[in-house]
């Protein structure tokens, strides 16, 4: 039988896979409230044009185009084109995808593209800078946002509650010996979750916090000192939610003056929930004739019958807002 031909050996070929090449084809600018994108056409360096309806941001379209430097150009407000924002501990992160789908040359005749799709991510990043006002709110029966920048927004709140903490009390008319039971709370839109705290608050008998008489029954950074002053049953609840901090003050009235309305001022904070407490971020009640933490951060209280410290230096891991509520309170003496 007929022997197949053997075919001669071939020299070694000199070959090596050429890998694609990097290429920097898209460019980025963030101002204050837009992103601005320019696309080279040759995408991926291969002279391969791309066509200006196969690319998007976001869903929306090519804004501007310069044919002669081959240049595709997107430009878009922060929270448009399909954005997201993401809130870290010391930034806000805009993100937007670049998404490129090659439709095919030819739906019927020729059903194939010379290039891969691609999603390419922007982002836009902003330092968070806190812009805290120290300026007290008068009524304040309306929710303050203590600081707002950039797209962050921190929204304070301090209730009356009725007696079962289920509700907001409808009335603020108490009676001696009444408990008045306060919520504070603090709502974190776009932001890292929030531990919330009630730094001071002092009860004046007119609108002026600094007014006399007055009665600072929360001081030295979260001590309520008015059950170890006057053997009241005035002390915070146990922490139950890093944003809520609910605290009971058994009702009163100055010993001089008439006046039957009561004025508050009260400082809140809060810091990001994962920081740690310290004896500046606490809450600490007098019970049992000791002081205790709502947290269960016991040992930070010991400083409330001394000195708990100041910050030397603003601190930008927390902040704060203030509030006077008028009249915050009122006793019907019958």
């Amino acid at each position: 039988m007929p022997q197949m031909p053997v075919e001669p050996t071939s020299p070694p070929v000199q070959f090596q896979l050429r890998e694609p090449v990097s290429v920097s084809s898209v460019a980025a600018t963030c101002d204050e409230n837009m992103v601005h994108v320019q696309v080279k056409k040759d995408l991926f360096g291969s002279g391969e044009l791309i066509q200006a309806s196969d690319i998007s941001l976001g869903g929306c379209g090519v804004t501007g185009e310069d044919s002669v430097a081959q240049l595709l150009y997107f430009q878009s407000y922060l929270q448009a084109c399909g954005s997201q924002v993401v809130m870290t501990n010391d930034s806000l992160v805009y993100s937007f995808s670049l998404t490129y789908l090659p439709r095919a040359i030819s739906d019927t005749s020729a059903p194939i593209v010379r290039t891969s799709g691609a999603v390419i991510r922007i982002e836009c990043h902003y330092l968070r800078l806190h812009n805290v006002s120290s300026n007290a709110l008068q009524p304040a029966w309306v929710p303050y946002a203590a600081t707002k920048t950039a797209e962050e927004l921190l929204v304070f709140t301090l209730k009356l509650m009725t007696d079962d903490w289920k509700f907001e009390r409808p009335s603020n008319i108490y009676y001696m010996g009444d408990l008045i039971h306060f919520e504070a709370s603090v709502k974190q839109y776009n932001h890292v979750p929030l531990r919330v705290f009630v730094d001071t608050c002092v009860v004046t008998a007119v609108p002026d916090a600094a007014a006399a008489p007055s009665y600072l029954f929360i001081q030295n950074h979260g001590c309520l000192v008015d059950s170890k002053l006057t053997g009241s049953s005035s002390r915070f609840l146990p922490r139950t939610q890093d944003f809520k901090l609910q605290f009971q003050l058994e009702a009163f009235r100055f010993q001089q003056g008439d006046t039957g309305s009561l004025f508050i001022t009260c400082l809140l904070k809060a810091t990001a929930a994962a920081s740690p407490t310290d004896a500046e971020h606490k809450a600490c009640s007098f019970v049992g004739h000791k002081w205790a933490g709502a947290g269960g951060e016991d040992q930070l209280c010991s400083c409330c019958d001394g000195s708990c410290g100041s910050r030397k230096a603003r601190d930008l891991t927390s902040v704060s807002g203030m509030w006077t509520w008028r009249p915050f309170f009122s006793f019907c003496l019958c």
